[in-house]
Parts: structure tokens; C-alpha cells; sequence
């Protein structure tokens, strides 16, 4: 019987649905209803995928640039539940000069019709044939098709003319820190930010581990790997900071405090609590990532 900390399955379900309630109170404020929600602070923007076309949300400063990126990788709630997330810490970096993108992964949000949702295929291999072959699936999609997905949104990323192509950041929470981590492997980001990537499957999916401590001593940028003390487990942060450390990489650790009442609770804190964390993570990447 799989546990409550697995990323996937029947609490995977559950998890998604209070993440909608969670996303839905960004920064304090209550959800809106249709007649009263404001227009996107973002544009809506369409890229490649081999054969797929992609979505996105574009996050830009003021004036013409270049200016330095973040490209940042989603966590696995289904529909348009990132949606909140980016609108929560996209501002934060455009309003430093940063332009920030959110490219949505075939099966989720802008990109839902691209492809499943990842969660379901998870889902299906987990009540088929059990917890190991749904970690299996797990790893295959998100080192091929997901990283598929980040790497033609780098390559958009790269080829707009407002963007500083030697100041591309990575950041990502949840399945998109996996994804930030894979990605630093794969590109020479300037920086990278894994907040929580893993945290709710750590224990249960030994294969995973061994393949993220794999991926970071690889890594061609410095990671800075952040959570709430009373995320699902601190592994990730603590093990992959460790790893990296020992292989001579660049890495920085930063836990904080508990945030909210709940396990789920420090896990949103990758998102709900960007007001507290922004500005280290904002040293973190300029300092890496330099002037001009």
C-alpha cells in the first residue's frame, strides 16, 4: 500500500485537489469569480516540441532589453493550477528586470491537449503494476519527454531577441524541481533553483535518488536547493546538497522554517510563501548568474 507521501496514485489525487484550493489563495488573497477575475499579467506564448506545439506564460520588465530569463519548470498539478504559482513569483522577477516563463509540459495547463497528463499515466501504471513500475514510468517521462518539453522551451527562450542568451536561469518546484535538476545536467544555465523536487516520493522511490545525486554531480550550473521544515521530507534538499558538495560542485542548502500547519502546507511554500524566500533566491541567481 503506497504512502501518503507518494507523488502519485489515489493521494496523488488528493494532493492535486488541495493544491487547487492552496493556488487559489496566493499570497493571502481569495479566489476570484469569473466576473471579477483581472486580466493575466502574463502573454500568452506558443513553441515547439518536436511534432507538439507547446504553451507558456511570459512574464516581461519594462522596455526593450535584453534582459536575463528564468525559465521555470511546473509543478504535477493538473489543469491550469500552475497558473497561480507563476502569477505568484513572475511579477517578483520582472519587476527585478527579469523576464520569467513558465512553459506548460505537454498534458497540463496551455499544453493539456499536447499529450496525457502525466499524473494519470502514473496513476494507471500504480493500480496496474504497482508502486515500482510507477516510479519506473515516473523517471521515463520526466528524462524524455518532460525534459523534451524544457529543453524546447530553453531553445524559444534562447532565440527571442529580448532575452540575454548568457543569463539564462532555471527554477522549478516539486516534479519541476526534478526537472530543474535533470535540466542543469543537460544545460549550462547560469544558475539553477530545485525547491522541493521529490519531496513527496523521496523515501518511496529509491530510484529516483539515485538518479537525481547521479544528475547534480553532473551538473553544469550551481544549485541552490530550498524548502520549509515541514515540507514531506528534506531529503532531497539535504541529500543532493551533500552530493554536490562532495564532487566539488558549486551548491547551496537553505531550509526554513515551518510553514503553515501541514506537511502539504510546507510543500506550497514553493509557491505560497515566495514573499518569504524570494529575495534569497533572487541573491542566489543574481550572484551566479552576474551582470551584464
Amino acid at each position: 500500500m503506497m504512502s501518503s507521501a507518494w507523488e502519485w496514485g489515489d493521494p496523488m489525487k488528493t494532493l492535486i485537489r488541495l493544491a487547487g484550493t492552496a493556488l487559489a489563495l496566493v499570497a493571502g488573497g481569495q479566489s476570484l469569480g469569473a466576473a471579477e477575475t483581472p486580466a493575466a499579467p502574463y502573454e500568452v506564448v506558443h513553441f515547439p516540441s518536436g511534432k507538439l506545439t507547446l504553451g507558456g506564460e511570459l512574464f516581461r520588465p519594462k522596455g526593450k532589453g535584453p534582459f536575463p530569463a528564468v525559465l521555470y519548470n511546473h509543478g504535477s498539478a493538473g489543469g491550469m493550477k500552475s497558473d497561480a504559482a507563476s502569477t505568484a513569483i513572475g511579477p517578483l522577477y520582472a519587476a527585478r528586470g527579469w523576464v520569467f516563463f513558465m512553459p506548460y509540459r505537454r498534458g497540463q495547463g496551455l499544453s493539456a491537449e499536447a499529450g496525457p497528463y502525466v499524473g494519470d499515466l502514473i496513476d494507471q501504471t500504480q493500480k496496474k503494476s504497482g508502486t515500482d513500475e510507477a516510479a519506473r514510468v515516473m523517471i521515463r517521462l520526466l528524462t524524455t519527454d518532460h525534459l523534451d518539453d524544457q529543453m524546447a522551451a530553453l531553445a524559444w527562450l534562447k532565440s527571442q531577441e529580448f532575452v540575454q542568451k548568457n543569463r539564462i536561469a532555471v527554477a522549478g518546484q516539486s516534479f519541476g524541481g526534478i526537472e530543474t535538476v535533470l535540466g542543469a545536467e543537460r544545460y549550462a544555465f547560469c544558475a539553477a533553483v530545485d525547491a522541493s523536487g521529490g519531496a513527496m516520493s523521496w523515501k518511496e522511490a529509491p530510484a529516483l535518488i539515485e538518479l537525481l545525486k547521479k544528475s547534480v554531480r553532473r551538473a553544469k550550473a550551481p544549485i541552490l536547493f530550498f524548502q520549509a521544515e515541514n515540507d514531506f521530507d528534506l531529503g532531497p534538499s539535504r541529500d543532493l546538497y551533500r552530493e554536490m558538495i562532495d564532487a566539488g560542485k558549486t551548491a547551496e542548502m537553505k531550509i526554513y522554517p515551518p510553514y503553515g500547519e501541514s506537511s502539504f502546507d510546507g510543500h506550497s511554500f514553493t509557491w505560497l510563501g515566495s514573499s518569504i524566500w524570494f529575495d534569497d533566491v533572487y541573491a542566489f541567481v543574481q550572484k551566479h548568474c552576474g551582470p551584464h
